[in-house]
């Protein structure tokens, strides 16, 4: 008998009932890139999650590159503002922070967050909310657009990075060390079997915790640069 639970991109019987909107759609987006990638979203698919014709989409957004467009800003709206206030290093921390984990939910966005040429009101919030903050540190123009780059360089590439990963934080390792790098092989590699036996197989490993230190090293380095 078919389980009548709906998935995670099926519309349930009272959703499908909700009135289309503009931000019904662009939920539903982001649900099913979340769940599938983003090769898997057309208007067609979309409008099929949605339980309505595909022409009726076309009275809240204009076409794919909006719904593009809209799912990057709501991403955008996820990630936390510098608070008004905080000292530099510690608001460039939390964001970053805050960034790599709603990059983890929506690992499609990673290739899309500056590809847009028609921003929303979140993604354009978030930029002059993180540049204010440079710049009431102290940080010059140049050095505040220096700042943002290296940093945001650093979280997407680990964010990319992650997502790649064939493991997960706390799982027992022993078995993919083994397949990547055989015994055999040890002695021809022996600097990386090193880092394996002594590092990564060690109790407690955790990818993220590269994720605080490397970025420590960035804000270190900023901050000295900038003199604040």
């Amino acid at each position: 008998m078919p389980d009548p639970t709906p998935t995670a991109t099926d519309p349930s019987p009272a959703a499908s009932r909700d009135p289309l909107s503009r931000e019904r759609a662009l939920a539903a987006a982001v649900a099913l890139a979340d769940a599938e990638g983003i090769a898997a979203l057309s208007m067609r698919r979309l409008a099929r999650e949605l339980g309505v014709e595909a022409m009726s989409l076309y009275h809240h957004v204009a076409n794919k590159s909006d719904i593009l467009d809209g799912m990057v800003d709501a991403v955008f709206g996820e990630v936390e503002l510098p608070p008004e206030g905080a000292a530099w290093r510690d608001a460039m921390r939390r964001r970053a922070a805050s960034m790599r984990t709603v990059l983890a939910r929506h690992p499609w966005a990673i290739g899309l967050m500056d590809s847009r040429t028609s921003p929303g009101p979140a993604t354009l919030r978030h930029h002059d909310a993180v540049i204010g903050c440079c710049r009431t540190a102290g940080l010059t123009v140049a050095m505040s657009a220096h700042a943002v780059s290296l940093i945001d360089s650093y979280v997407y590439g680990f964010a990319l990075q992650e997502a790649a990963l064939p493991f997960q934080d706390g799982d027992d390792l022993t078995g993919l060390v083994d397949t990547i790098l055989p015994p055999a092989f040890r002695d021809t590699y022996p600097h990386l079997a090193e880092l394996t036996a002594e590092h990564v197989l060690a109790p407690g490993y955790s990818h993220g915790a590269e994720f605080l230190f490397g970025l420590d090293l960035v804000l270190d380095g900023l901050a000295a640069r900038a003199g604040i």
